[in-house]
């Protein structure tokens, strides 16, 4: 299988690769968990969100607030808060959202995220405003400090940390998916009035699912928010959704490993595309346009279609 080789690839990564590289690496690890997240809603249950800016907004903020608020340095307690945070968020949200579909639950998604979006911009005495909330580096399982080096901790030990969580996420949304509630939520996608008729209690399986994504998210906003160093209300904003949605996209939702590859992808090319032109925008837009016009099942789909026609001609 090719889990082992990647997962050795990963692990010797920052001593292979410059820390620049290694701390990118590690911004697309953090969006993969996002966008495995949101595609438990988009690829398995047929639910497009654009709102998923809120719960990864509001993992950011929350992990802010402790550092402002509570004094808090310790990097699993920002994740308790986070996945907290994202909890109470996402299932208050799904309650309202879950009783629509299609074009419907879209249009809520996004317009519950906007309403948190102003309320950062309002509430910036709490919030910091444009300005946004500054987060210095955490304490890591209470032993390594974040003193000291910053671009080495972050491209050594916070990397690894942020690896280890990765892998956590990716087996419990392969253990999910692969469960009796992942092939409910398939069945509701594929036909939910068959699902409701041979017992499937649909809008419970849907909230659950939302919860689910929103909290995955959240996490992932809380291990981004160190790395970056800032949050703003800018990854409240309904756009930063769009990032997500375009990463799951472009690497294939209906493949489970569609949005890990979608995600590093997306960082590399932005990341590039911002160091080398001010037109950045412009052609990372073209880039992206060109490559889902010519895979329309994403790089892992188009991939695999491929590899199949490959072995078909050499059987």
């Amino acid at each position: 299988m090719a889990v082992a080789p990647v997962a050795v690839l990963l692990l010797i990564y920052p001593w292979i690769a410059t820390q620049y590289q290694a701390m990118l690496l590690g911004y697309g690890l953090v969006m993969a968990i996002a966008a495995l997240g949101f595609n438990l809603l988009l690829g398995y249950t047929g639910l497009l969100s654009f709102g998923h800016s809120a719960f990864f907004g509001v993992g950011a903020y929350a992990v802010a607030l402790m550092v402002k608020y509570l004094k808090v340095g310790s990097m699993e307690l920002f994740l308790l808060g986070a996945i907290g945070a994202s909890a109470l968020i996402a299932a208050l949200f799904g309650v309202v959202c879950v009783r629509y579909t299609r074009i419907f639950f879209g249009i809520l998604t996004l317009a519950l995220s906007q309403v948190l979006w102003s309320l950062a911009f309002k509430f910036f005495w709490v919030t910091g405003g444009t300005d946004g909330l500054r987060v210095p580096t955490p304490t890591l399982l209470g032993i390594v400090s974040g003193k000291g080096d910053k671009i080495e901790f972050l491209a050594h030990y916070y990397y690894y940390y942020i690896l280890a969580t990765f892998f956590v996420c990716v087996g419990l949304m392969w253990v999910i998916v692969n469960s009796p509630f992942g092939k409910a939520l398939q069945s509701i996608r594929d036909n939910e009035t068959r699902a409701e008729f041979v017992g499937v209690r649909v809008r419970r399986h849907r909230w659950v699912a939302f919860l689910i994504s929103g909290v995955f998210t959240g996490v992932a906003g809380a291990l981004w928010v160190p790395l970056n160093g800032l949050i703003t209300p800018e990854n409240l904003h309904w756009t930063f959704s769009g990032k997500i949605v375009f990463m799951t996209v472009l690497g294939g939702f209906r493949a489970f490993t569609g949005p890990i590859i979608g995600a590093v992808l997306y960082t590399y090319l932005e990341a590039y595309a911002v160091g080398n032109t001010v037109y950045w925008q412009f052609v990372l837009g073209t880039v992206l346009v060109v490559l889902v016009l010519s895979l329309p099942t994403g790089v892992v789909g188009t991939a695999t279609r491929l590899l199949e026609r490959w072995r078909g001609r050499a059987g």
